[in-house]
């Protein structure tokens, strides 16, 4: 694994909590600066003030509502005006949502996809192509093992992770040859603050399976400097993924939905 990165700026979204202070936490210990994104100013100047003192990392703190279009083109236009470079790519930012789709907030659902799907594009867009001009960028997009098949209850979201894996390795191949990988990390239930942004009290499986969110970060790096187009974060939740594409699609369904239940 490269531990070098001394000279690199890493641009972390969703770095307020959970995984994103982990990524944080590594990347500035391994000799990056930061430029730390999320709607809470009070939490990233907490992470920054910590990276800061234990690994003497250059942080800038954004706090930006990237599921409105207007805030990730005045970042870009920002950090373009600085010029800064961005080197490394995490677009960690989103959330989920529990429960049948026709019944749920459509303008929870909307802001969801907003940032689970186009914000995470989008900021991909801007920021590769000066990866590929310089030749060197890793870009890490943040899925789910509800990637992987129908998820009943988290329709919306399980169709938007589905998105981020087959846009990351498509986007991989496209990157052959530049310098330039995409990496798609596909964690299950980590220990973070999901649950209750989703609105979902933990299944005795989801409560079985969790896997501390620092781990995941971690392995989720490993991939992201081995220039692996996808990983699925954890023994358990690899065999699932692969069990299920043996599975009809309405068969992986309901296995999903059994895992989902009380």
């Amino acid at each position: 694994m490269n531990d070098g990165l001394k000279g690199r700026t890493a641009l972390i979204t969703g770095a307020s909590s959970g995984m994103g202070i982990d990524y944080a936490r590594e990347l500035a210990r391994r000799g990056a600066d930061l430029i730390l994104v999320a709607r809470r100013a009070d939490a990233l100047e907490r992470v920054a003030k910590e990276v800061r003192q234990n690994h003497g990392s250059q942080v800038r703190v954004t706090p930006a509502d990237l599921a409105e279009a207007p805030a990730r083109e005045r970042l870009y236009q920002e950090l373009e005006a600085e010029g800064r470079r961005i080197d490394l790519l995490i677009n960690n930012a989103g959330f989920g949502l529990f429960g049948n789709f026709v019944g749920s907030d459509w303008e929870r659902v909307n802001q969801m996809l907003q940032l689970d799907v186009v914000a995470l594009s989008h900021l991909t867009r801007l920021f590769t192509p000066g990866m590929v001009e310089r030749r060197w960028g890793r870009i890490l997009l943040i899925a789910s093992t509800a990637a992987y098949q129908p998820v009943p209850t988290y329709a919306a979201y399980g169709a938007a992770k589905g998105y981020v894996l087959s846009f990351g390795v498509a986007l991989n191949y496209e990157l052959r040859g530049t310098g330039v990988s995409c990496t798609v990390a596909c964690p299950g239930v980590t220990s973070t603050e999901f649950f209750q942004v989703a609105g979902q009290r933990q299944t005795l499986y989801q409560r079985m399976t969790v896997m501390p969110s620092r781990t995941a970060a971690e392995l989720a790096l490993k991939a992201l400097f081995a220039q692996r187009p996808s990983i699925v974060i954890g023994g358990v939740n690899a065999f699932m993924a692969r069990t299920v594409r043996f599975m009809p699609r309405t068969w992986a369904a309901t296995l999903a939905h059994l895992l989902m239940k009380n």
